[in-house]
């Protein structure tokens, strides 16, 4: 039985680029996309609830 595909080596270069890519772009902006997730979810809520009483 033979693969549908065959996997295609990867380079240095190109794990280079996805790494970069990973970690200049991809990272930070999950990042940003949840503490301003988290950030809007807690705004919301004291509008409902009122603010935390200390």
């Amino acid at each position: 039985m033979t693969p549908k595909h065959s996997p295609v080596p990867t380079t240095k270069a190109e794990e280079r680029n996805a790494f970069l890519v990973l970690a200049v772009f991809l990272a930070p902006a999950l990042a940003f996309a949840s503490v301003g997730t988290l950030g809007l979810a807690i705004w919301i809520s004291q509008m409902f609830f009122g603010p935390p009483t200390g």
